[in-house]
């Protein structure tokens, strides 16, 4: 009896040099708790560490100093929820002051986040982009600003409207 299954075949599996790069591949074994590190190292290139200190920081009376580090930090922990589905942009203008948000400042914004009432999202609305709150109504959908010198923005059946993401966070200097 011959088995027809299991070990090398003439011609099975991909030819080498198709991949997404070119060339041909190997297979590694990784420890399961370094996968996602190695991910993250091959989809940035890169990997920055921050340390985290032990010791918080009142913001009222200052307390003795404490130079121990509990941890590194990976941003992206705090920052990303959904890798595939998040994006960065830049936000321009003094619209959404009141929520926080800068002229200049960095919005982290995930597409995989489903935009309710109240949430700050990303808008195009008849092809041009816009930050604000979202305010569901049940025959339309407004855009408010964070800023009374803006009105809002009451979207129409009749006018192309597209939310392409929820703002998780924003990243400004100090």
């Amino acid at each position: 009896m011959t088995p027809n299954h299991g070990g090398k075949r003439d011609n099975a599996g991909r030819p080498k040099g198709q991949g997404p790069h070119g060339e041909s591949t190997k297979p590694i074994r990784i420890p399961l708790s370094r996968v996602e590190a190695v991910k993250q190292f091959i989809r940035t290139g890169r990997t920055i560490r921050i340390p985290l200190y032990s010791n918080s920081i009142p913001a009222g009376f200052p307390s003795p100093a404490d130079d121990h580090i509990e941890n590194h930090l990976d941003l992206n922990d705090y920052l990303v929820q959904n890798p595939s589905s998040t994006f960065m942009v830049r936000a321009v203008g003094d619209s959404m002051i009141g929520a926080g948000i800068h002229s200049g400042d960095v919005l982290v914004v995930d597409r995989a986040i489903t935009p309710t009432n109240g949430k700050v999202v990303i808008a195009a609305v008849d092809g041009e982009l816009t930050v604000k709150r979202l305010e569901i109504h049940q025959d339309h959908l407004c855009l408010i600003a964070e800023n009374p010198k803006y009105p809002p923005i009451r979207v129409s059946e009749s006018q192309d409207a597209v939310i392409w993401g929820v703002v998780t966070n924003v990243i400004h200097a100090v």
